[in-house]
């Protein structure tokens, strides 16, 4: 079965609010097999528009992922953050 990952582009806003979502996201991530890949680490921007922050979390499968996002916890999450950061955030299969 391929696996999945989510792939996040963001601009932060407010550290604060990231931070708050990021401490309870984390145990919601990892809770559905999430395992992050990249965090906020060096890049190099080659095309498109930069942002100041990157993630990648690598998850079992595709439906893991998004039964990830769309869980109460990582929800509730998102409304923590609010306000903190503007992200673009996909989900994309692997190849096996």
């Amino acid at each position: 079965m391929p696996k999945a990952l989510w792939i996040a582009h963001v601009n932060v806003l407010d550290a604060e609010k990231l931070a708050a979502y990021a401490s309870a996201a984390t145990p919601v991530i990892t809770a559905h097999g999430g395992v992050f890949l990249a965090r906020g680490g060096a890049y190099e921007q080659l095309e498109g528009p930069d942002h100041t922050r990157n993630v990648v979390a690598q998850f079992p499968s595709l439906q893991a992922a998004h039964d990830c996002y769309h869980s109460e916890g990582y929800q509730a999450a998102i409304k923590l953050g609010e306000g903190g950061f503007q992200r673009s955030l996909m989900i994309v299969e692997t190849i096996e």
